[in-house]
């Protein structure tokens, strides 16, 4: 049995965490952690785990669940317990879907298909990113799975429409646009590590820009994926280009990376189909708050217009329940599939999902909520 040492700037663990115990199998998000970490590459583990500035909002994000605390029901009849919900129209198992996540390939060789095959095999749903190391593509005709694209706008609409048509080609059944990302939030790991991607990982949906921008990038000794952002994407993003994307697709649009009631209502007010309370993994602005303290806030402003979803911090079954008692209709995770990619592939990533939905259903019946749709907010409380 390997002890494991947990920095805690990885996860935002509290000091006062039990350090995760590395067995075989893992039975923790923290041992996957663990695990991925002794076996990536430093440069592509912390591209990973790493966030903006001091890394303040990725503490938060998983520290922040420790300020409410559940209120079990007893005496409810649990013979069986039911995680199934439904997310734009498709029952899904459980409300755990995969986040976008860029560069999969840094992970395991087999990337985004293997993460897509594990998806289907669970049942849930994949958002592709728009910057991922396997096409758009070639991960669909990987997997039967339940494919979501992220989307960002560009500064050319030319190659923003054929990214929204690939996708709809492609067989995606909703578009999510990332909507915090003027600019690309200063990430320090990298920048110590002089990160770059390795040779034959290249964000593969426009690989032949990504060549001349990185050449470019290198010369001025600049981040190639920063550069890329500086020079593709628009930081102009408004409501009325909101209002334009919708118009050029017949997908249900999300907006991700709403934090606020004040951006919230004007979600409702554009129409979109929906809201993910996102600070981007505490990538982008560092000292932004916490998802799970947003999410309130976001909900009672949506009044039930729309479905709000969020992402950030989840590493516990419990933590899941907590965002659903809070008014979230799905929790997206990112890193935790991340290490059991990068840990055992695709049976990797189907072994997390699986060991979260296992956690919510024990979480659920330990707290007599049946069903998900018995959850509420009643089941939680400022600690």
């Amino acid at each position: 049995m390997l002890i494991v040492t947990r920095s805690p700037d990885l996860t935002g663990a509290p000091a006062a965490a039990i350090e995760p115990c590395v067995s075989t199998p893992p039975v923790s998000v923290a041992d996957y952690e663990a695990l991925a970490r002794a076996k990536l590459d430093r440069g592509a583990f912390d591209y990973f785990a790493g966030g903006a500035g001091d890394e303040r909002t990725l503490a938060m994000n998983v520290n922040a669940f420790d300020r409410w605390v559940l209120r079990p029901r007893v005496l409810v009849d649990m013979r069986r317990v039911d995680t199934s919900t439904t997310v734009l129209g498709q029952p899904l198992p459980a409300p755990i879907l995969l986040a976008p996540a860029a560069f999969h390939r840094l992970a395991h060789p087999e990337g985004e298909r293997a993460t897509a095959r594990a998806a289907a095999a669970a049942g849930t749903v994949f958002v592709v990113s728009t910057v991922s190391s396997v096409s758009i593509e070639e991960i669909a005709a990987s997997a039967d799975a339940l494919l979501w694209f992220q989307l960002y706008v560009y500064k050319d609409p030319g190659i923003t429409r054929d990214m929204v048509a690939r996708a709809e080609a492609a067989g995606c059944r909703a578009l999510m646009l990332t909507v915090d990302t003027p600019m690309l939030g200063r990430r320090e790991r990298d920048a110590r590590n002089r990160f770059a991607l390795p040779e034959g990982i290249e964000p593969a949906n426009f690989a032949a820009v990504h060549h001349l921008v990185a050449a470019r990038a290198a010369k001025e000794g600049q981040s190639p994926f920063a550069a890329q952002v500086q020079q593709l994407f628009d930081p102009s993003l408004d409501w009325d280009k909101v209002a334009w994307l919708k118009s050029i697709t017949r997908l249900p649009l999300l907006l991700k990376g709403v934090v606020t009631p004040e951006d919230a209502r004007l979600a409702v007010e554009a129409g979109v189909a929906g809201i993910i309370v996102s600070n981007h993994g505490g990538r982008q602005l560092d000292g932004a708050e916490a998802t799970i303290m947003a999410l309130p806030r976001v909900v009672e402003a949506v009044a039930g217009a729309l479905p709000v979803m969020m992402d950030g911090g989840i590493r516990r079954g419990a933590h899941v329940l907590t965002a659903l008692a809070l008014g979230a209709r799905a929790v997206f995770i990112g890193r935790p599939y991340l290490w059991g990619l990068a840990v055992d592939g695709e049976q990797g990533v189907r072994d997390v999902v699986e060991l979260l939905r296992a956690e919510l259903e024990l979480a659920m019946a330990l707290s007599g909520r049946p069903t998900v749709a018995a959850i509420d907010r009643s089941l939680v409380a400022e600690a």
